[in-house]
């Protein structure tokens, strides 16, 4: 998604306020009359390209991204042949990303159809399939040193990009948001099935992706030069590639000056991607603010952070998930009113507090991507169809 002729930092700028400070995330913008500061917001998306007509995955990346060349579409590829990638430029209001999230997923759709085959915003392929893997040296060493856990790699993310000031604040938002990651998670699930069978999970994505070492929740950092430390000693074990292999569920993004959040699966709906990256960004917003006024983070266990995760993948939105506040189990859509609270100020500094409560509204009334997925296989019994109902949800309102 980024031109070869400007730079990662570069690129995170374009078309954000001349006021911006070179390098910085946050952008002067007007709300309500006042002049206040908005961090920049970005979504990365991953999606299957599958056959029109029996919803199997197909390898035809290479040529969907020639097509998409030709058309000036921002699409990359991804790990495996069956999937690509879009981007959004960083954005300062929530109309603005969604206007961006669905040009992207429009331009992504157009490209593929001109090649025969449709995108589905879906974290795994309902369908059985053999990943092949995307030729490239990288990859091919990824696959000799992982194996399995590299082949069967077909799974598809969403990515939120948030603009910070330095990496030391980055590193602070980083420990303090970490009890809120799992919360994203059930809210974007979308991946019930795997190879054909219900895995009794609404996220089996983040099963499969948890198979990587470095990948999942992290310790506390408490500073910059710890974070760049650890990641230093993790490279230097020689058990991960390099540092694009550290898959944090959050963490410094080496390609913009942003904290980039990795924790959700796509979402099968693009109103589900604004309304993450809208409580993302409101994290971030409200981690900093606690740092800045010199309030520590949660010292809650990892351990006990891997647990809500494991439960967030496990039941979604269809179950109780661990609360941050208490650390004991709630309905889902309680732990989810929780965290609108817990950044509420920040989302009403934004001015998206009003729409992130109507989000949330039409979320729970028509569930994740998880539940829709199941309904459509209660009701027809065919896998086919929740694939075909999945590539019409993509894109369903462009």
């Amino acid at each position: 998604m980024i031109a070869n002729t400007i730079t990662p930092r570069e690129y995170w700028t374009i078309g954000v306020s001349l006021r911006q400070e070179p390098g910085h995330g946050r952008v002067a913008g007007p709300r309500g009359g006042r002049t206040m500061e908005l961090r920049t917001v970005g979504v990365e998306e991953e999606f299957l390209l599958v056959d029109p007509s029996d919803g199997r995955p197909r390898a035809i990346a290479t040529a969907v991204l020639g097509a998409s060349e030709k058309s000036l579409t921002a699409v990359e590829a991804e790990l495996q042949l069956q999937q690509i990638e879009t981007g959004t430029r960083p954005c300062r209001t929530l109309d603005e990303l969604e206007k961006q999230v669905r040009s992207a997923r429009r331009a992504a759709a157009c490209a593929a159809r001109s090649i025969g085959v449709e995108i589905a915003a879906m974290g795994t392929s309902p369908l059985p399939v053999e990943a092949e893997l995307t030729p490239s040296p990288r990859y091919e060493r990824l696959a000799g040193r992982f194996g399995l856990t590299a082949q069967e790699q077909l799974t598809c993310g969403c990515h939120v990009h948030v603009g910070v000031e330095s990496d030391e604040e980055g590193v602070a938002v980083l420990d303090r948001i970490r009890p809120w990651l799992a919360p994203l998670l059930a809210l974007s699930a979308n991946s019930p099935f795997w190879q054909g069978e219900d895995s009794r999970y609404s996220s089996y994505r983040s099963q499969v992706w948890s198979r990587w070492p470095s990948a999942g929740i992290n310790d506390l950092f408490g500073s910059a030069r710890a974070y760049h430390d650890t990641v230093r000693e993790m490279v230097a074990s020689e058990t991960v590639l390099d540092t694009a292999m550290v898959y944090f569920d959050a963490r410094l993004s080496q390609r913009y000056p942003t904290i980039e959040v990795r924790v959700a699966d796509v979402c099968l709906h693009s109103e589900d991607a604004v309304l993450i990256a809208a409580l993302v960004r409101a994290l971030v917003d409200t981690a900093a603010t606690d740092w800045a006024a010199g309030r520590e983070p949660d010292p809650v266990r990892t351990e006990v952070l891997k647990l809500a995760a494991w439960r967030a993948g496990r039941s979604g939105l269809a179950g109780e998930l661990i609360d941050p506040t208490t650390r004991r189990p709630a309905p889902a859509l309680a732990v989810l009113e929780n965290l609108c609270a817990h950044v509420r100020d920040a989302l009403e500094a934004n001015g998206d507090y009003t729409e992130i409560v109507q989000l949330q509204r039409v979320l729970a009334q028509r569930g994740n991507g998880a539940q829709v997925q199941r309904a459509v296989y209660r009701r027809t019994g065919r896998l086919r169809d929740v694939v075909r109902e999945s590539v019409r949800r993509t894109f369903h309102e462009q």
